[in-house]
């Protein structure tokens, strides 16, 4: 996806696309889709850090892993992208990865605290 304002030097993660009408259908299947050593699915995880949508439908994720370790660290980013791809509108989807910043603990939502006991 060819992105302008994604140019050498502008922040890679940013806020997401919230006003778009595609944004609540692309983090709703992005909660589709699970850490398989972790029950909680990967948004309420804290793990997707933008989705943004361009005019023309085209989706990028930002997403990161909860350790650079994670055994499914090359699957996850296409699991997103199969779970994305099929809505309906959508154009294309790319999921970029990255460690900066390291995701944490505080990332998650209630759902995802209350679910694993931190509540």
């Amino acid at each position: 996806m060819t992105d302008d304002s994604l140019m050498e030097g502008a922040p890679l993660i940013r806020p997401s696309s919230t006003d778009h009408p595609l944004h609540e259908n692309v983090v709703e299947a992005c909660r589709t889709v699970f850490d398989p050593e972790i029950p909680v699915n990967i948004y309420d995880l804290g793990l997707i850090y933008t989705i943004d949508i361009s005019q023309e439908n085209d989706v990028r994720v930002i997403m990161t892993l909860t350790a650079p370790g994670c055994p499914v660290a090359g699957e996850m980013p296409g699991w997103v992208a199969d779970a994305v791809e099929p809505l309906p509108g959508v154009k294309s989807v790319d999921v970029d990865l990255v460690w900066e910043p390291p995701w944490g603990m505080e990332m998650m939502s209630d759902e995802a605290r209350l679910e694993l006991g931190f509540m």
